[in-house]
């Protein structure tokens, strides 16, 4: 039996052996001599880092050619975008096979993207219907057109019409069908945009923009799809914009009747379920080089705007056009045509409607000061003063 030891007496132990530890590595005596950074763990407590892998060989040039036109999308979430560059997307039809030979109606003809359209579907081989209030100017196009096509006199039909005077929509759509015995594709571009402000704008200007954008563009359809509803095809396209998706100062009556032919057109489309081979296809353009700032709405209906600016700062007439037709032949169902930055406006409209309202006041107050000293409202607004 052990003794045990005497009260007061401490056993004398060996002295432990202290083994320092291993030294860290230099990244880590960093973090220990300084500290964590702000808002990081100790470098002791970070998952190691993967190796990284080697970058894959840059693919060779493209060999040269010629050049390719743009691509345009399928229906995308979002609807797809073009800017400058293109259409977003992949699986383009080209709208040359899709629109050759086709019966096409394009209303506000005489000027603008109704006469770029005019010319460019010519070229491709449409048979054309353009109509307009201006007779002179639609025979002035129709003149180009055959200058530039190899359509004969026939092919091409001047329609003088006023969509305000919904009584003779109806007469129209039969004088269509009585020329060429059928309509493929009804494009809706007629139409005015605004410049003034609501508190100086009488309501008469109001209603007058909803007659003639909204109203007069659904009475139109109503007659064609009825037609396209018998042969159980066809396309509308509606030339929209990118006030029917947002809103900015000078134009709240001309983005009221665009947001109405959105939720208009997006109704109809459902009610259409049973005829897939009928389209429904909503273009948005941005500011375009067109002549539509000419004849905009005013605070009164007798009033014109004085001066309309220089206007060389938006897309150009003829792309904005192109990228409408490569739309229609792929059937979007909307299509956003606008060079940064107001396309990006359209994207934060959709997903971050707080930003994009802050932004818009920003440059909705640029917008207003443009439109009151002489310059175009919608100049750049990256374009840096001189």
């Amino acid at each position: 039996m052990a003794p045990r030891s005497s009260p007061g007496l401490r056993e004398e132990r060996p002295p432990p052996t202290h083994t320092p530890p291993p030294a860290l590595p230099l990244s880590h005596r960093a973090e220990r001599e300084s500290g964590p950074r702000a808002g990081h763990p100790p470098a002791c407590l970070q998952a190691p880092r993967p190796r990284r892998r080697p970058r894959p060989s840059p693919p060779p040039p493209p060999q040269p050619g010629p050049p390719k036109a743009p691509h345009c999308a399928a229906p995308l979430t979002p609807p797809a975008a073009a800017d400058g560059a293109g259409c977003s997307g992949q699986g383009r039809v080209p709208e040359e096979n899709e629109l050759r030979g086709k019966v096409v109606w394009v209303t506000g003809a005489s000027s603008g993207i109704g006469e770029e359209l005019a010319y460019q579907l010519s070229r491709i081989g449409s048979l054309l219907a353009i109509s307009a209030r201006r007779e002179d100017e639609l025979e002035r196009v129709k003149k180009k057109c055959l200058q530039i096509s190899n359509l004969s006199d026939k092919d091409i039909l001047v329609l003088r019409l006023d969509l305000t005077d919904r009584s003779s929509h109806e007469a129209a759509t039969n004088s269509v069908l009585k020329h060429f015995g059928k309509i493929d594709v009804l494009v809706n571009n007629g139409g005015r945009s605004q410049r003034s402000l609501f508190v100086d704008t009488n309501l008469d200007v109001y209603s007058a923009i909803m007659e003639l954008n909204y109203l007069g563009t659904i009475s139109l359809t109503k007659h064609v799809l009825n037609h396209m509803i018998q042969r159980k095809k066809g396309k509308i396209v509606t030339v929209s914009s990118v006030m029917g998706i947002m809103g900015a100062p000078l134009a709240s009556g001309y983005c009221a009747s665009k947001h109405a032919l959105q939720g208009f057109f997006n109704s109809l489309r459902t009610e259409l379920t049973d005829y897939p081979e009928i389209s429904i296809i909503n273009i948005c353009p941005g500011p375009v080089q067109s002549k539509i700032i000419q004849n905009v709405f005013t605070e009164n209906l007798a009033k014109s705007i004085e001066n309309s600016g220089d206007q060389s700062h938006k897309m150009p007439t003829d792309r904005c056009v192109r990228l409408t037709l490569v739309s229609t032949a792929n059937d979007l169902k909307e299509a956003w045509i606008s060079d940064h930055p107001y396309l990006a406006v359209c994207y934060l409209w959709q997903y971050a409607p707080t930003w994009a309202w802050w932004l818009m006041n920003r440059m909705g107050k640029r917008r207003i000061q443009n439109f009151k000293s002489g310059v175009d409202a919608d100049a750049s607004y990256s374009r840096k003063k001189k």
